[in-house]
C-alpha cells in the first residue's frame, strides 16, 4: 500500500486531523488570545488618542515607547485571561472544530 501525500495546494481542505482536534484547539486558543490582545491595544489607543492639551511631555519617543508599553499589556491581558474576550471567542468558534474520533 502507498501513502498518499498531503496536498500543496493552498486551495484545497486540509484532510481531517485523524490524531484528534488537539493541534487545532491549541491554535484556536492562540488565535482568540492574539484576537483578544488586537481588542484591548485598540481599547488603549482609543483612550491615549484623547488630548488634554498637556504637550510638555509629548514626543515621538514617548508616543513610541506608549505604543510598545500598550502592545505588551494587551499581550499579558489576552495570555492570562482575565477580561474572558479569548475564551468567550474560543468557546463559540471550538463548536466547529470536529470532535475527536472516538468520542
Amino acid at each position: 500500500m502507498t501513502a498518499i501525500a498531503p496536498s500543496s495546494n493552498p486551495v484545497a481542505p486540509a484532510a481531517p486531523n485523524l490524531l484528534g482536534a488537539a493541534p487545532d484547539r491549541e491554535k484556536l486558543k492562540k488565535a482568540a488570545q492574539a484576537f483578544e490582545a488586537i481588542l484591548v491595544r485598540q481599547m488603549l489607543q482609543s483612550a491615549r488618542s484623547a488630548n488634554f492639551g498637556d504637550e510638555l511631555f509629548s514626543s515621538k519617543g514617548l508616543e513610541t515607547f506608549n505604543a510598545m508599553q500598550d502592545e505588551r499589556f494587551a499581550q499579558i491581558t489576552a495570555e492570562s485571561g482575565k477580561l474572558g474576550f479569548a475564551n468567550m471567542i474560543e468557546a463559540q468558534l471550538s463548536q466547529r472544530i470536529a470532535p475527536q474520533a472516538g468520542k
